[in-house]
């Protein structure tokens, strides 16, 4: 079972809620800004921290070396974090995936191969998991699935022309991604990049106050 801090709407009874996956080496403690920042008061968070510990913070997979147990036993952790939401009244089509670097490749994964189509997946500064066997796979859920991808040009880890790449794989498999580049390294890119996560999550929720 996964460590997650459930960070509750400043509305009442609110059944939307923002899935947040961190970084390599980080936790949820880093993201803790991120309700603030979104600032839409009618949205929960729940932050989740990795399974295993990385030199004083958490990984979702070992890196570099052999990435697909571990992955496969995240998503399956994933999967049982999600559909515990929905038996606690968080419907899957009001659930918001996201996450960054390692966050972004599990987010993606797990989304992808979740049965259910999600409010919108979020992933920022990662990549896709084995893309050709992924694009394979695509069930409906998925082909219906709302996806956005950032990456900064400037990227020192996780080269831009690769996540490029995929990124244009999966729109030209007919998956619904909108893709946001910036001048940015391995990190956010202060408050646009901020204001495109926030205009794509508050667009999943078409009922929701602005």
């Amino acid at each position: 079972m996964l460590h997650t801090e459930f960070i509750p709407a400043a509305v009442n009874g609110s059944r939307r809620i923002f899935v947040v996956l961190h970084g390599l080496g980080d936790s949820m403690d880093g993201w803790r800004w991120l309700p603030g920042a979104l600032d839409l008061p009618w949205l929960n968070y729940l932050l989740v921290n990795a399974p295993d510990a990385y030199y004083g913070g958490w990984s979702w997979f070992d890196y570099p070396g052999d990435l697909a147990p571990g992955i496969h036993r995240s998503r399956r952790l994933l999967v049982e974090l999600l559909d515990d939401l929905q038996t606690k009244n968080f419907p899957a089509d009001q659930i918001t995936l996201g996450g960054f670097s390692q966050g972004c490749v599990m987010s993606i994964e797990t989304s992808l191969h979740y049965p259910q189509r999600l409010a919108g997946v979020v992933g920022l500064s990662g990549w896709v998991f084995e893309l050709d066997q992924l694009i394979r796979e695509l069930t409906p859920a998925a082909r219906s699935q709302r996806l956005l991808i950032t990456h900064g040009r400037l990227d020192p880890i996780l080269p831009f022309a690769v996540a490029q790449r995929q990124v244009r794989r999966l729109i030209s498999a007919g998956l619904n991604v909108a893709w946001h580049e910036f001048p940015k390294e391995h990190t956010i890119y202060g408050a646009e990049e901020v204001t495109v996560i926030r205009d794509f999550v508050r667009a999943g929720y078409p009922n929701a106050a602005a």
